[in-house]
């Protein structure tokens, strides 16, 4: 029900997510506005729904889940507790889906904090930024936790053995960056060789973001955020420009004919939709947050994104990564300090 163009691209999207790719969809929201586009569709009997009377309005944040405990987001929670789905899709409100998914579904055993985690546009081998925003404030030791997320999260969606992780500051250099970029990279230098399959490289800068040289970079969500909407108003901006040039004489439309295949590849890579959406990560569940503006393709690669995980066991994954406390030697320690 979410979006800025739902239900009706939501519908699209997961009817080709069901066609294209065989996947398993339950649509959860107001049944009297999905089923007349499921009909338009002639999908009535492909994709179940489950009622939902309520919604997060786009502008709902922290105190949704208590306000909403009806909303179509609280609904699907309640399906993958009850092992009836296993994973959450929403284009609504990022704060709304994060505080409502968090309530219900709880986090990990041992995970201080969920994270959100986005990929970006680097190559064959996309780089994992989190936390995007779902944390403003963090301590060093959840910082510590999101290295392991993401790791988990490189490792279950592309398959990377050793993900290299970097720490996101001002500088390159050792003891570069603020109390906490200092404290999280002197702690995840510290843990590293306790910490099968996760290979940390040092601070990286914001114009490393793209350069692929890490698999994953690890910042709170404050300063995560602030860098994902540089880089994604920084991208639409050049591909506006070269648009525009392409378009600007006769020879110019010319060799975009003759390059429009490469251009076509390029606009794929950069389109923030081709890789689903940010994916909430600590939870005791699969939660994929489309971009609000997402249409139905957007949505369709949110649903595989989100079967992709959930058929790698990517909360099992992040299990056997962090543990519980009790059980994690590093984390207990680095948990009783609050600096």
């Amino acid at each position: 029900m979410g979006g800025d163009h739902g239900p009706a691209e939501a519908v699209h999207g997961a009817v080709a997510a069901v066609r294209a790719h065989g996947l398993r969809v339950v649509l959860v929201g107001r049944r009297a506005e999905l089923l007349p586009v499921l009909d338009e569709l002639g999908a009535l009997g492909e994709v179940p729904v489950a009622h939902a009377e309520d919604t997060l309005a786009m502008n709902e944040g922290a105190l949704a889940s208590w306000r909403r405990p009806r909303s179509s987001v609280a609904v699907a929670c309640k399906l993958i507790r009850q092992g009836d789905a296993s994973a959450l899709v929403s284009a609504g409100s990022t704060g709304g889906v994060v505080a409502t998914s968090t309530v219900r579904l709880r986090t990990q055993p041992g995970v201080l904090r969920a994270a959100l985690a986005v990929t970006l546009p680097t190559g064959d081998r996309p780089t994992i930024l989190l936390d995007a925003g779902a944390n403003a404030d963090a301590k060093p030791e959840m910082l510590v936790q999101f290295a392991h997320l993401g790791a988990a999260y490189a490792h279950t969606a592309y398959g990377v053995a050793s993900p290299r992780v970097g720490m996101l500051t001002i500088g390159a250099e050792p003891g570069k960056g603020n109390r906490l970029a200092r404290k999280t990279s002197e702690l995840l230098t510290a843990t590293a060789e306790e910490a099968p399959g996760l290979d940390f490289r040092g601070n990286v800068e914001g114009h490393d973001l793209l350069a692929g040289d890490v698999d994953v970079v690890v910042t709170d969500g404050f300063t995560g955020n602030v860098a994902l909407k540089s880089v994604e108003g920084a991208v639409r901006f050049t591909f506006d420009q070269v648009r525009d040039a392409l378009a600007s004489s006769r020879m110019a439309k010319a060799g975009a004919l003759l390059q429009r295949k490469a251009l076509r590849g390029l606009r794929d890579r950069l389109d923030s939709e081709s890789y689903g959406g940010a994916v909430l990560l600590g939870l005791n569940g699969t939660v994929v947050i489309a971009h609000g503006a997402s249409r139905a393709r957007g949505i369709e690669r949110a649903c595989l994104l989100a079967s992709d995980l959930a058929g790698g066991r990517i909360v099992d994954q992040i299990r056997r990564r962090v543990g519980t406390a009790h059980r994690t030697t590093w984390l207990s320690r680095l948990s009783q300090h609050d600096d």
